[in-house]
């Protein structure tokens, strides 16, 4: 007697894809699929992943900020796969924090890969700094400030108080342009200025300065500017 052929569901397809060729064979609406496990009456999980990947226009930083507000935009997705999405993504960010903080931080670049899934996504500005020992090994990430979308208070007095409780020889400073723009305004440059110049009168050396967007990154130390 033949056996029947299992009809896979079209929820089922992305999850026999990745078995058969692998997690990077997947697209981006797939992978959500995965995650929503289920669709609705008329659409498939897959579905309702290209749908959210178009409400994102197909970016995944863009994705990284909805909130479950801007999910539930959809028809088909509730709160509960809402926060699925949410959760998923945070950890997909933790874990290139995980990796990018096990090395010595030599340059820019690597000081924006620990940055950047921290601060990139966000709508509102925040200034951030990272303490390094005298091997340049990290010590610690910490978040200085938080404000609006055209500024954030920098208390210079408070950066060095948590620079000299984690023992820190150099730091690293950052903060982020919501609006993408990369170029560093003038109270960006005055800040700098104020910082290197009280790091210089502490013996703890300010090794950069960042300016983090979507697209990338502006490097104070790069432009020969700190």
């Amino acid at each position: 007697m033949h056996r029947p052929i299992p009809q896979w569901s079209s929820d089922e397809k992305p999850r026999e894809k990745l078995v058969l060729h692998g997690k990077e064979s997947l697209s981006n609406a797939e992978l959500i699929g995965i995650l929503l496990s289920t669709g609705t009456r008329t659409k498939s999980a897959v579905d309702l992943g290209i749908e959210i990947m178009a409400l994102a226009q197909n970016d995944l930083n863009t994705l990284a900020r909805f909130n479950v507000s801007e999910f539930k935009k959809i028809l088909g997705i509730g709160e509960a796969k809402a926060i699925t999405i949410i959760a998923a993504i945070e950890l997909g960010s933790r874990r290139r924090l995980a990796e990018a903080t096990k090395e010595k931080i030599t340059s820019s670049r690597h000081a924006f890969e620990i940055l950047h899934p921290k601060m990139a996504d966000k709508q509102y500005e925040q200034f951030w700094m990272i303490a390094l020992n005298r091997s340049n090994n990290l010590i610690s990430l910490k978040q200085i400030s938080d404000g609006g979308i055209t500024g954030t208070v920098v208390d210079i007095r408070r950066i060095f108080k948590l620079a000299l409780e984690e023992n820190a020889t150099s730091i690293i400073l950052a903060h982020n342009h919501p609006s993408g723009n990369l170029s560093p305004s003038d109270a960006d440059k005055k800040i700098t200025r104020s910082l290197k110049d009280a790091g210089n009168t502490m013996d703890i050396l300010v090794k950069d300065h960042l300016i983090i967007a979507d697209s990338g990154y502006y490097s104070f130390a790069d432009e020969g500017l700190i």
